[in-house]
């Protein structure tokens, strides 16, 4: 039963009110709300829509909105957690509270994974447009240094420069203070957001309903599989969870914050996805990776699509910084429990963050952008995105069922209904994606297990002394 040992919660929520952790409390409800849309606003909807479009055709909005959906149940489950328990960790916290230990490293093993690789796939974005901006004033790097070795057919690569550069300069900011990452951030939202809506305005003008037929050239089956694929635009409210420590009013401001920046961003979606489309005939998206910038040069618009480039270049840098910094308060949360080694929970005494925690994870994730190809494992996100989805809600109703009686400023409504559609959802989703996928996310998940009863497990502030 050592296994399944879970903290007490009382003193958890205890320690959270009493700041034991020495992280500053610096973050509100904007802040919160802006740092979500910085997570979430960026790869999605500046380059999975060009994928998501060949899979459901013009019915990609409804593609956007089945994975908005599921999304959305189990933010509710989120919001319920984040606002009982304020405190780091996200839904790895959450389950060390509810269902036991080792269901706690699992899913926080499972959130290393999507973190790590969500911020090296967007750093290889990133690349890609910096690269074709600068390309744009006549300059170029030295193809050695564009690309990971073998990203590139025919071309030899040996490192992603601009990625592992990204990476770096993203990882100083992280370390300096979360109240200085989150003045950068907001600014950059505010340009980006504004882009988007330059996008909708100036896009609306040349949509085209005859693009718009058929609408489902692929079925219903189309649309469930660019779901499974563009669910990795809606990553990244998760994370705002992980910032728990450092919200000034938790119980009150998570929630606005995690249901505020999903609401922004699945409209946003919905609305771009649908022009996109109607300006461009889905087929023409094939092989590219800046599907918004070309349907504004496919109507003629190419100084919007300058600033198109630009905006995705600036949205790519802010999903990358909220994804690093939930990676490493996932870290934190896990050392200070005793399952990682305790240097990586040591707060910096002059800046208030995990100094040496956050330039050990910035600097392996800026290797793994720059010289590892990562093509479909980012399908990797996917999986352990929907997986930690649904452990999320399994546990919102094992937590209303053990613990009846403690105080929820926030609660899930539905219940039990919602956190089941959740599970349902999430689940359904998965099916969708590659065998290969499952077979490399099991990996990772062995490789875990290895740690756990080879590390972890003797290491716990809860195993018998």
């Amino acid at each position: 039963m050592s296994l399944f040992r879970t903290k007490n919660l009382d003193q958890m929520i205890l320690d959270s009110k009493n700041n034991t952790s020495g992280l500053k409390r610096t973050l509100g409800p904007l802040d919160l709300t802006l740092l979500g849309i910085g997570a979430i606003v960026g790869t999605g909807i500046f380059v999975l829509t060009g994928t998501g479009a060949l899979l459901a055709g013009p019915g990609l909005p409804l593609a956007f909105i089945l994975a908005a959906v599921a999304s959305g149940l189990a933010a509710l489950c989120y919001a319920e957690f984040s606002s009982t328990v304020p405190v780091s960790g996200s839904i790895y916290t959450y389950s060390y509270a509810t269902m036991g230990e080792l269901i706690a490293w699992m899913i926080g093993w499972d959130l290393l994974l999507e973190y790590g690789l969500a911020s090296a796939t967007v750093s290889v974005g990133w690349s890609g447009y910096f690269q074709s901006l600068l390309s744009g004033f006549g300059l170029h790097l030295p193809a050695l240094l564009s690309a990971a070795p073998g990203a590139v057919p025919g071309v030899e690569t040996w490192f992603n420069l601009p990625a592992f550069m990204i990476m770096i300069v993203v990882t100083a900011l992280l370390s300096i203070g979360v109240r200085e990452s989150a003045r950068a951030n907001n600014i950059m939202v505010f340009i980006k957001i504004s882009v988007v809506v330059l996008f909708i305005v100036v896009g609306t003008n040349h949509v085209k309903p005859a693009n718009w037929e058929p609408f489902l050239p692929f079925g219903y089956q189309g649309v469930f599989n660019a779901a499974a694929i563009v669910f990795f635009a809606f990553i990244g409210f998760d994370a705002l969870t992980a910032a728990a420590e450092e919200v000034k009013r938790p119980s009150r401001d998570l929630p606005i914050g995690i249901i505020a920046s999903l609401t922004i961003c699945t409209i946003l979606y919905v609305i771009v996805s649908a022009i996109m489309t109607g300006i461009v005939p889905y087929e023409k998206f094939l092989g590219v990776d800046h599907p918004i910038s070309l349907a504004l040069q496919y109507a003629g618009e190419n100084w919007v699509a300058g600033f198109i480039d630009l905006g995705a270049i600036i949205g790519m840098t802010t999903v990358i910084l909220v994804m690093t910094y939930a990676q490493t308060r996932i870290v934190f949360a896990m050392s200070r429990d005793g399952l990682l080694p305790q240097r990586l929970s040591k707060v910096h005494p002059r800046f208030a963050t995990p100094f040496f925690n956050t330039w050990l994870v910035g600097i392996l994730v800026a290797l793994i952008s720059a010289l590892v190809p990562l093509g479909v494992l980012a399908e990797l996100v996917n999986i352990g995105t929907l997986m930690a989805f649904t452990l999320i809600s399994a546990a919102v109703l094992v937590f209303r069922r053990t613990r009846p009686d403690i105080h929820r400023p926030f609660r899930c409504p539905g219940v039990p209904f919602v956190p089941l559609a959740a599970i349902l959802f999430c689940v359904f989703l998965m099916l969708h994606l590659q065998l290969l996928t499952w077979i490399a996310f099991g990996c990772w998940l062995l490789i875990g297990l290895v740690v756990y009863f080879g590390y972890a497990r003797s290491r716990s502030l809860l195993h018998p002394k």
